[in-house]
């Protein structure tokens, strides 16, 4: 039977669901689809949301020579096949490839398309759920227009949730009875995606309870079947990457709540060893000399985490995420040795100052003989004014103290022994 996702969909811009940016009155991509005129194009996006539904509607509308791949299994042959059309008489008016998933596609396979973008005589639209300026080859992207599409909000969705109950009503000739907060739930519930919060309509219709006057629909039914629909998330894809940036910047901003929400996300999905290496980076880019025992409490508050794993190892995980959220903040660590490091990729290097150098034979040519080097143990304080840096970079300053009382104080410190 087909699914309900697919005897639902639309087949005007007028019943998407989601997509204002795009399909509004006025819009850029509603002006481009209503002209006719179709340039190459690529959907980006998460699943379920109307990149393929879209794609379906301007073939539609087109005179073009439809052909349809999916990445995950299309094969250069395939594509060669398909471009050989572009000469025939069935492809007179030129090919539209609609291309799945292009993400899956090799360097090489989607090469041998770029001649026949180039002339004209195929019109590609491609779709992926990966950022394209990652996944797909420059020179692909360079002669497209790519067009983002978002996760469809709660209140986009409740009109298609409600509408594919009403479908259902029609179609089986019963009475579907369910609460407002039904409604609610899978709208909510399904991450926005479209597919998901229709077929989560299907399966409640079908595990329904079936009384004398129609079928019931209950919370609890529904929220079994949506208990992880919510958890839009793939560890090798854009999501995962973009929970590891919302938590770490949640941490750097100070949110506790935000970074605890974003942890929880990757709890849920089992992503604990990324978390884990997030939460060590963070404690010294970001808290670094504020708060300098941040880095073996989360030490060890991780290693305790993989020995436990989960669910227990959310306790120490939250504990962490709550300790760097709250602790003082502090950079100086960072832009110092980004900028050392700066200086030793630009050859700035320069030979050591004689002090430093090992013990060794000085040669008959040495203009400084002896060592020279004065033992800061020997003088008061443990200081000693001399050289460590090279002629070259002598004056150079890499770490500024933060504002906080630890690294103020340390320079309170050295700056009354030094002055």
């Amino acid at each position: 039977m087909t699914p309900l996702a697919e005897r639902l969909r639309p087949n005007n811009l007028d019943d998407m669901v989601g997509q204002p940016h795009l399909f509004a009155p006025g819009r850029p991509m509603r002006r481009i689809i209503e002209s006719g005129k179709i340039p190459n194009m690529i959907f980006y996006g998460p699943s379920g949301v109307g990149k393929t539904t879209l794609a379906r509607m301007i073939a539609e509308r087109s005179d073009l020579l439809l052909h349809k791949l999916n990445g995950t299994t299309a094969s250069v042959g395939d594509i060669r096949d398909i471009l050989q059309e572009s000469g025939s008489l069935f492809g007179a008016n030129g090919i539209l490839l609609y291309l799945d998933e292009i993400q899956y596609l090799n360097k090489k396979q989607q090469q041998s398309l770029l001649e026949y973008i180039e002339n004209g005589s195929v019109t590609l639209i491609a779709s992926t759920t990966e950022n394209p300026y990652f996944a797909v080859f420059n020179a692909i992207i360079s002669r497209s227009t790519v067009f983002e599409f978002k996760p469809v909000t709660k209140e986009q969705m409740k009109p298609a949730v409600v509408r594919a109950y009403r479908f259902l009503q029609d179609e089986q000739g019963v009475v579907i009875h369910y609460p407002d907060e039904v409604i609610d739930y899978i709208a909510a519930g399904c991450g926005g995606d479209v597919r998901k919060a229709v077929n989560t309509v299907e399966l409640s219709v079908l595990s329904a309870e079936k009384q004398e006057d129609g079928l019931y629909i209950t919370m609890d039914a529904v929220t079994a079947l949506t208990q992880r629909s919510n958890m839009r998330y793939d560890k090798d894809g854009d999501q995962h990457y973009d929970l590891l940036s919302a938590l770490h910047k949640s941490i750097r901003g100070s949110d506790e709540n935000a970074a605890l929400h974003y942890a929880a996300r990757l709890m849920e999905a089992g992503d604990l060893l990324p978390l884990c290496r997030r939460l060590l980076c963070i404690a010294s880019e970001d808290i670094g000399l504020a708060y300098p025992m941040a880095i073996p409490v989360v030490k060890a508050a991780v290693d305790t985490a993989l020995q436990l794993g989960m669910p227990e190892a959310r306790l120490p995980l939250a504990d962490a995420v709550i300790l760097l959220a709250t602790a003082p903040k502090s950079n100086s660590g960072y832009l110092a040795i980004a900028a050392a490091l700066s200086d030793v990729r630009a050859g700035l290097s320069g030979d050591f100052p004689r002090a430093l150098q090992n013990v060794h034979f000085d040669g008959a040519d040495a203009a400084v003989r002896g060592q020279h080097y004065l033992y800061p143990h020997d003088y008061p304080n443990h200081w000693v004014r001399q050289q460590y840096l090279p002629d070259t970079l002598k004056d150079r300053v890499y770490y500024n103290p933060g504002e906080n009382k630890a690294e103020l104080a340390a320079k309170a410190y050295w700056d009354n022994i030094k002055k």
